[in-house]
């Protein structure tokens, strides 16, 4: 097992308050403070927003995070990495092909990480792969470069990157329509989901994608347009943001949210903001249900159905969850194995949602 170096909160608090941002994301990583060199290159703005967010969801004593050297043993199929280029980019993703795929069309699920993570580590956290093999379905994680975001975040706060042609949203769909291309995929049982930044990103991917994703899955992240620079974007953290009218004509994506009621790092009113920008416009039926994980911690589930009995949206509020994967395995980082699983209720949703081929771009 790979250990960690411990991280020094205090000392990491410390640096933040008194704007040695860079000196304090390098106590995050448990790395050498970097030389003023290495800073030059990046937005004053940009470092406050990044080392927020891995502050705020830097692993405690109770939630260390961990690299298992056998992650995904046992586990069978092919996990694999590809390189996608375009005129806007190039990125990276990892895509695992269960051993059942033979040919017949299978659903697909994008997986968007959070900051400081990859798709290794995303992957063993969820453990989509686990339930991709079982339940016979690809899945693919595209990882955001530290090119991009010093932290790895995908840029969901910059309005270029909030359009459908072009930016990030252009190198996530471009990475989606290249794997659906190259394997044999349902379209209409294509969905996106992600954490955090990445969550923020798949409601970005609904907003503007709604003809390629039959639905989303957001957890701990904020609605597309929630923010538009970095001002907004640490405003939204802290207090929530407004969510960006969808075109006047476009029908939301079906979504399905989870967000901890004690999370630190991104205030749970934004999961709220991100329901009801799914829920425009529509005229919809309100169940709230409460309940108890396994592993003891209660949640609300709140879902809203249309006239035809179809789930618009799921809001799964938890309580007292911080900002962290719900039911995810130690094995990766920023998981809470108490909480109900994630990634099982969000793949419920997913099979539940098909593509309505009168949806149109937002």
């Amino acid at each position: 097992m790979k250990r960690f170096p411990t991280i020094d909160m205090a000392k990491a608090t410390r640096l933040t308050r008194e704007g040695r941002l860079m000196e304090a994301m390098a106590v995050l990583r448990g790395s050498a403070t970097p030389t003023p060199s290495a800073s030059a290159s990046v937005q004053p703005g940009r470092q406050r927003l990044d080392a927020a967010i891995a502050l705020g969801s830097a692993p405690g004593v109770e939630r260390a995070a961990r690299q298992d050297a056998s992650r995904g043993r046992g586990q069978r199929g092919s996990f694999e990495t590809v390189i996608y280029a375009s005129a806007t980019g190039d990125r990276r993703y990892k895509l695992f092909v269960p051993s059942s795929h033979d040919g017949r069309p299978m659903p697909l699920v994008v997986m968007l990480h959070g900051c400081t993570q990859d798709p290794d580590d995303f992957a063993a956290g969820t453990q989509m792969n686990a339930l991709a093999e079982a339940r016979g379905f690809l899945v693919a994680y595209p990882e955001q470069t530290r090119a991009a975001n010093p932290s790895k975040c995908w840029n969901w706060f910059n309005a270029d990157d909030q359009r459908r042609e072009g930016g990030e949203p252009s190198l996530i769909a471009g990475i989606t329509r290249r794997i659906i291309a190259d394997h044999t995929v349902d379209e209409d049982r294509v969905y996106v989901a992600g954490l955090s930044a990445g969550g923020a990103a798949a409601s970005i991917m609904g907003a503007t994608h709604p003809d390629l994703f039959s639905a989303v899955g957001v957890h701990s992240g904020l609605a597309c347009g929630a923010a538009r620079d970095m001002a907004s974007a640490f405003s939204a953290m802290r207090q929530g943001g407004s969510p960006a009218p969808l075109r006047a004509g476009a029908r939301p994506v079906p979504t399905i949210v989870f967000h901890g009621d004690s999370d630190a790092t991104v205030h749970p009113a934004n999961g709220e903001a991100v329901v009801a920008q799914s829920s425009s416009g529509q005229s919809l039926e309100i169940v709230t249900t409460k309940g108890r994980s396994p592993g003891g911690m209660d949640y609300t589930r709140t879902v809203r159905t249309d006239a035809a009995g179809s789930a618009r949206s799921e809001h799964w509020l938890l309580h007292g969850a911080g900002h962290a994967w719900s039911g995810g395995s130690a094995a990766g980082t920023y998981t809470d194995p108490s909480g109900p699983d994630a990634s099982a209720e969000m793949l419920r949703f997913f099979l539940g949602s098909a593509r309505s081929k009168s949806r149109t771009p937002a």
